[in-house]
């Protein structure tokens, strides 16, 4: 049976207008900015300065539903679980309390489905600023079995959800297994009398070991053909890891032209345009390619440093992050540019260390490969459940 949600609310509500503070001055303040990945830390949400009385209308309590109005987030909900007594909502989040016909957990997951999506964008089609508001929510239309049944499927989804995040959980831990080996391995380098070299003395010693990509006229959009050489840009260096990006390629006759900006397998790429700060290593056996204007490629000498080492050293090391901030003047590094990362202070340990760190990394890579293709067909088949759920067929 379908029911627009204005049939199954017990009411649909704006958040309030007012002033977040650090200080214990009153309720806990939720904005869109204290819901990530699905989750809210209820020790970092400020609180709310504001006489609450007027702020009761706000009121948060566990089975609520909240949704992002505008933005890079408009349109997604957020299920309250539990939450601070007399915590409220800002203005940018709209709330939904459900009547006793509808399962919170039940609605919460048709809001993360398919047709949900489907049924907002149609809304938000001619719409200059695409956003949600409480007409559009009120008419949503959702499958609505007897209470029962959604407890059931929710409890399925529920199930399968949790896999998923266990899945993403265990990922994380490796990552941060990764960061505290690399820091027990090389967080002292002064007490191990390490040389404190820079990136340009770890580079080849030849000219280009250490270039941006073409400028200005030296390569053009129109330029781009549909198969040739390969041209790297920010999008190859997103999650600090290599990755295969667009497709933008230049003809062989134009290679010949910026053969000098040529990127090699064991390149370390740090993106100094748009997304500043990121890091990755070219593949080993990678097709022929140059880079854009928006990367720093760096040649090492492996003699001294092994790209993994530095790629480790720049996300990681404290001594890289104090320099970052330091010469890139705190402006999320606006500011990084081919001379401050030729300058960066280098330790250069052991390269048997060196090879040993590369070894714990290429293990760890393994694991998350498989880890990975399990979380995608954990996705798959959380999809796949969650189509069956809204169709009656689950």
């Amino acid at each position: 049976m379908m029911k627009l949600l204005s049939e199954i609310a017990e009411s649909v509500e704006y958040g309030v207008t007012a002033s977040a503070s650090n200080e214990p001055v009153g309720p806990k303040f939720l904005r869109i900015t204290d819901i990530q990945d699905g989750h809210v830390d209820w020790n970092t949400v400020p609180w709310c300065e504001g006489d609450m009385g007027k702020l009761n209308s706000a009121k948060l309590k566990p089975g609520d539903i909240v949704f992002a109005r505008t933005g890079a987030t408009t349109g997604k909900s957020f299920l309250i679980q539990d939450c601070p007594s007399e915590a409220v909502f800002a203005s940018y989040l709209i709330r939904v309390r459900l009547g006793t016909t509808a399962e919170p957990a039940y609605v919460s997951h048709f809001f993360q489905s398919e047709d949900y999506w489907a049924q907002i964008r149609k809304g938000a089609r001619g719409v200059a600023q695409p956003g949600v508001n409480a007409t559009t929510l009120k008419s949503l239309e959702i499958p609505l079995p007897p209470l029962p049944e959604q407890k059931r499927i929710a409890r399925i989804l529920d199930a399968a959800d949790a896999l998923r995040a266990r899945r993403r959980t265990a990922l994380a831990e490796l990552d941060a297994l990764l960061q505290s080996t690399f820091l027990d391995m090389f967080g002292d380098p002064e007490g191990q009398e390490w040389v404190i070299a820079t990136v340009e003395e770890a580079a080849q010693q030849e000219k280009g070991s250490i270039r941006t990509g073409p400028f200005g006229s030296q390569l053009l959009h129109s330029e781009f053909v549909d198969e040739g050489i390969r041209v790297l840009g920010i999008d190859n260096v997103v999650g600090n890891e290599f990755r295969k990006g667009e497709d933008r390629f230049i003809t062989p006759g134009k290679y010949k032209q910026l053969k000098r900006y040529t990127v090699q397998p064991g390149d370390v790429l740090i993106t100094i345009m748009g997304t500043c700060g990121r890091c990755a290593i070219v593949p080993d056996e990678f097709e022929t390619a140059i880079n854009t204007k928006h990367l720093c490629c760096i040649t090492l000498d492996h003699q001294k440093c092994l790209p993994i080492y530095l790629h480790a050293y720049f996300l990681l090391h404290p001594m890289a992050q104090r320099y970052l901030e330091r010469s890139a003047k705190g402006a999320i590094m606006s500011g990084l540019n081919m001379g401050i990362i030729k300058a960066l202070p280098l330790p250069l340990p052991p390269l048997d260390l060196q090879r040993s760190f590369a070894a714990i990394v290429e293990s760890v890579k393994r694991q998350k490969d498989r880890m990975n293709a399990h979380l995608t067909e954990l996705d798959s088949l959380f999809a796949s459940l969650q189509s069956r759920a809204f169709n009656g067929e689950l």
